[in-house]
């Protein structure tokens, strides 16, 4: 299989306007073949989406989920380019969806471009440390630490995680598909998750100790 550099992906997307992630799938199903990948971008309707991205989408909803007897709560907000398509069923359906994904998979951005430098470097410095003590030679260790964040990103940034209800699927490509069908810009702006007790420090409870104690007390 052609190695997808870094280079070949910022061609295909300098020639399609597609996405970094959209580019480099195109790339990968057609092992590396730029123009190959055009045609499957087309075929798969990326290209018409990418065309729709630069339009302003200021409409939309902000839509709520309370989940696990109210234990989780997310709000998020979806952008559409008209208050008509905000009403439709299935952008409607289409933001359910993501906040469920939200709820279930606990991402804490939503692209890959949200994540502070610092959180990327630390990253970085943490795996890069981790392929050394785990013996890999120091001239593949660059791109085993590459690696490692490729699926840092699919774990935490909402558009590269894979869709709970079909795994086949990232939450891109479910934003893709939707624009194509519906005919308009969505951008998925922004999202609060809301987690019972998330952050307090719970005072932990030594079970056995506290029996013995009471056993000791009788």
């Amino acid at each position: 299989m052609a190695e997808i550099t870094a280079k070949l992906v910022k061609e295909l997307r300098d020639r399609t306007g597609s996405g970094m992630m959209d580019s480099k799938k195109a790339l990968v199903e057609t092992n590396g073949d730029i123009e190959a990948a055009e045609i499957w971008l087309r075929e798969n309707g990326i290209l018409k989406a990418a065309k729709k991205s630069s339009r302003v989408a200021a409409e939309g909803v902000i839509d709520a989920y309370i989940h696990a007897g109210g234990k989780v709560g997310v709000l998020v907000e979806v952008n559409s380019e008209t208050d008509f398509v905000a009403k439709n069923e299935s952008f409607l359906d289409f933001v359910h969806n993501v906040t469920l994904q939200i709820a279930a998979m606990n991402p804490k951005w939503v692209s890959r471009e949200e994540v502070p430098a610092e959180v990327l470097e630390q990253e970085r410095e943490i795996t890069r440390a981790e392929a050394l003590n785990e013996g890999k030679p120091e001239k593949v260790v660059d791109k085993i630490v590459e690696g490692r964040l490729e699926k840092f990103y699919a774990t935490n940034c909402l558009l590269e995680q894979a869709y709970v209800k079909d795994e086949d699927k990232t939450i891109q490509d479910l934003l893709t598909e939707k624009i194509a069908e519906i005919g308009e810009n969505i951008v998925i702006r922004r999202f609060t998750r809301y987690q019972l007790g998330e952050g307090i420090e719970k005072e932990e409870v030594d079970f056995a100790a506290e029996v013995a104690q009471q056993l000791g007390n009788k």
